[in-house]
């Protein structure tokens, strides 16, 4: 999957079931969504699991070589689509 938008989806569709798990309301995922400190009940252990999500459904690994600076949802597209 490379193409930036289907990486987007992906990470709402994820997101959602996240949050759905949580017993919290689903919300909609845009590239400027913040992932901490922003509208979405998230903290730092939702943000390891989707990371594990997004490596299961992708089969891509980002951060492999080590961590890679990310604030929004559209900030983590663009490392999947370009890894």
């Amino acid at each position: 999957m490379t193409d930036k938008n289907a990486m987007l989806a992906l990470i709402g569709r994820e997101v959602g079931r996240i949050l759905a798990d949580k017993g919290e309301a689903p919300a909609i995922i845009t590239a400027d969504t913040l992932f901490l400190e922003g509208p979405l009940p998230f903290d730092s252990l939702d943000l390891a699991t989707l990371i594990v999500a997004l490596e299961g459904e992708t089969g891509k690994d980002p951060f492999r070589q080590g961590f890679r600076q990310f604030t929004t949802a559209g900030e983590l597209a663009a490392l999947y689509t370009a890894a």
